[in-house]
């Protein structure tokens, strides 16, 4: 059956698309379209065109499969340049998502129509792109370069009845009428004089704004975008609609598309893409595997952790039963997740009705068989091995049979709890990263028991609550953890060498990295672990905390603070550093930016290989998935694992071996072999 199919409605011809999942715009729809509309064009008895899709959503974007790939016409801009160009108005009926392609071929039709519940955008950004079928020049030309700037540097989607307020839509119509909408509109409009053409408009282009514009936008709106090329290169198109005539426009919007998608961001932007994807699959499940179902949760520890927990399943309509062994800690604990939904409500994330209703699915306790009834309980309390087998040897007594027990632990020893159950084969690790009700990333860890339909049941409980799952094996620390741990090693050996913190925070932040090793040290507290009456001034860790420099909340650390906990390096850790170098007969060394930044990721991606190895991670691709999600690793480098593969495995390998590492046999070989860890 073709992927495009037309019918006629009196004068009205309807284009349909049917390409599942997403009706992306292969090669095989681009040709339908232009087939349909060169019959438009030759049959005297059609009037007008509706193009329209069937299933879940309008076009959602080209098929970035093709991406890399010799083209095949026709082109999606000489498809758009034809329904623009046709003498009969073509009207886009949307529902689902325009995104993307989606959005520039609906811009190239005359007139566009929309339920509700559609959302339209151009997200291109994201894959480290720019539109590039003239959406960066229709665009603007249709709702204003004010309106339309955002859209495109930032690709986020706007709904329909905000698409309708700047003239991007123009009329909103009933969710079962869709189709026949488009018809009625079409011919209210056959018989004008013109149709709006969106390349030739010109009364939405405010040709005054110009640099201060322009300039106060980067420094507003792009700051969260430091690192990445394709928001100036957006911003440089938009420009151009202002600056261009439409065909010189649409040129300079070629040109920064050409560089784009050949460049390594938009290689590394679109490994994430897929990196994503395939994490959802799990090795090992059969397609028939049942997901079992979770209708109440249960939650042991009402702190940060266990509330923001909570508050992911309480978005997502599943009520919840949070537990507490002290009123007062039960109390505090609602008492803050009501104020970070009223937090989110002011920013207008939800209604003051949605934030009563996620309440009122909330149900405090201070009694364990409260939990009875759960169909899954995850319990978020110390990092403790005796305290939790001690918790879930009572949970297997309390639940009922069938329901899953879970543990947030960061790195601790799954199968060891589970073997302290009945049920070790309902026994899995839901490893929520902090603050849970904002952190999109979610390590589900595979004990040696977990029953595939368990696992299966949290992946797709992943989805429900909005996060970005990974499998994991039981290892200390799991995937992300374990491998912060080899970055803290060499960031600790680079200090007892002389190396200042704040050069060594630097070459990370430079990198794209959140923060540093010692900011984020100082952001958790140096006395975490710390014990006062055993400290012997052994580390220079020791003798921060015995100055009282614990970290932000003393105002000094590796760092000194000011009332801002804006950060400046400290002459006096400068001399407790050179103090302990001086004590250890050690040269005092210097490297360079560039060699402080290999000595700290060249051993995460020698342990990611080991993860690899052990099958503690099924895919390369899992762990970048995991830093991008979990850690701020900067997604324009596609994640560690890519990243490695970037810049080559030999050079990853021959600095392992200069900095005294042993290497993954899995990494020697691969380098040996010019192989990549991501295949």
């Amino acid at each position: 059956m073709s992927v495009i199919t037309t019918r006629q409605d009196g004068d009205v011809l309807v284009v349909t698309s049917n390409n599942p999942p997403v009706n992306a715009l292969g090669q095989a729809v681009r040709a339908g379209l232009a087939d349909a509309m060169a019959q438009a064009a030759s049959d005297d008895s059609i009037k007008a065109v509706v193009i329209t899709c069937e299933g879940r959503t309008f076009f959602a974007g080209a098929d970035i499969t093709e991406f890399g790939k010799p083209p095949v016409g026709p082109s999606l801009p000489d498809v758009i340049d034809t329904i623009e160009a046709s003498k009969k108005p073509v009207i886009a009926a949307i529902h689902g998502t325009a995104l993307g392609g989606g959005l520039e071929v609906a811009l190239g039709c005359h007139y566009r129509i929309a339920i509700a519940s559609a959302k339209l955008g151009l997200p291109e950004v994201k894959l480290g792109i720019l539109p590039g079928a003239g959406g960066t020049q229709r665009l603007p030309r249709v709702v204003g370069v004010e309106a339309a700037l955002p859209m495109i540097v930032k690709g986020d989607p706007i709904p329909a009845a905000a698409a309708e307020r700047i003239g991007l839509v123009d009329k909103l119509v009933a969710d079962d009428q869709l189709v026949e909408s488009g018809v009625a509109f079409a011919k209210s409009v056959i018989g004008a004089a013109s149709h709006p053409v969106s390349s030739a408009r010109t009364d939405k282009i405010d040709s005054s704004l110009g640099d201060d514009f322009f300039d106060n936008f980067r420094k507003i709106e792009m700051r969260r975008l430091k690192g990445f090329e394709a928001p100036e290169a957006c911003v440089q198109a938009v420009r151009a609609a202002i600056d261009l005539p439409f065909e010189e426009g649409v040129k300079k919007e070629r040109e920064l598309f050409g560089k784009l998608v050949s460049g390594t961001q938009s290689q590394a932007l679109r490994h994430v893409f897929f990196a994503e994807r395939a994490a959802s699959k799990i090795d090992g499940i059969a397609a028939d595997t049942p997901v079992l179902p979770i209708n109440q949760v249960g939650i042991l520890g009402a702190g940060t952790m266990g509330g923001g927990i909570a508050m992911n399943f309480l978005s997502a309509g599943i009520p919840v039963t949070i537990l507490e062994r002290e009123q007062d800690a039960l109390d505090r604990g609602v008492s803050i997740i009501r104020k970070n939904y009223e937090r989110s409500a002011a920013r207008g994330k939800f209604t003051a009705e949605q934030v009563e209703q996620c309440m009122a699915r909330l149900t405090p306790t201070l009694d364990m068989n409260d939990l009875a009834d759960s169909d899954l309980v995850i319990e978020a309390i110390f990092e403790n091995m005796d305290v939790k087998k001690d918790v879930f040897a009572k949970l297997d007594a309390i639940v009922k049979p069938g329901a899953i027990l879970a543990s947030n632990t960061s790195y601790l020893n799954v199968d060891e709890m589970a073997a302290v159950t009945k049920r070790a084969d309902h026994v899995l690790g839901l490893h929520f990263f902090s603050p849970a009700n904002v952190m999109r990333l979610l390590e589900i860890v595979r004990a040696a028991k977990t029953a595939p339909a368990v696992l299966k049941t949290a992946m797709a409980l992943s989805k429900k609550i909005g996060k970005v799952a990974v499998v994991a094996g039981v290892c200390h620390g799991f995937i992300g953890n374990r491998m912060l741990s080899p970055r803290q090693q060499a960031a600790n050996a680079m200090l007892m060498q002389g190396i200042k913190p704040w050069d060594i925070d630097d070459a990370l932040t430079d990198f794209g990295m959140p923060m540093g090793p010692f900011q984020m040290s100082d952001l958790a507290g140096l006395d975490l672990g710390w014990n006062k009456e055993k400290s012997n001034s052994e580390t220079i860790r020791d003798v921060l905390c015995e100055r009282d420099r614990r970290g932000q909340k003393t105002g000094k650390g590796f760092y000194d603070y000011d009332e801002n906990r804006r950060r400046t390096p400290s002459a006096e850790v400068e001399e407790i550093i050179a103090g302990f170098v001086a004590k250890s007969g050690e040269t005092p060394q210097s490297y360079s930016a560039e060699e402080i930044r290999d000595r700290l990721l060249f051993p995460m991606v020698n342990e990611g290989a080991k993860i690899l190895e052990e099958g503690m991670a099924q895919r390369a691709s899992d762990i970048d998935t995991v830093w991008i999600n979990g850690y701020g690793w900067p997604a324009y480098t596609g994640g560690p694992m890519f990243w490695a593969d970037t810049i080559g495995l030999d050079v990853v390998v021959e600095g392992l071996k200069a900095y005294g590492h042993q290497v993954s046999p899995l990494l020697a070989d691969k380098a040996a072999k010019g192989e990549k860890l991501n295949s």
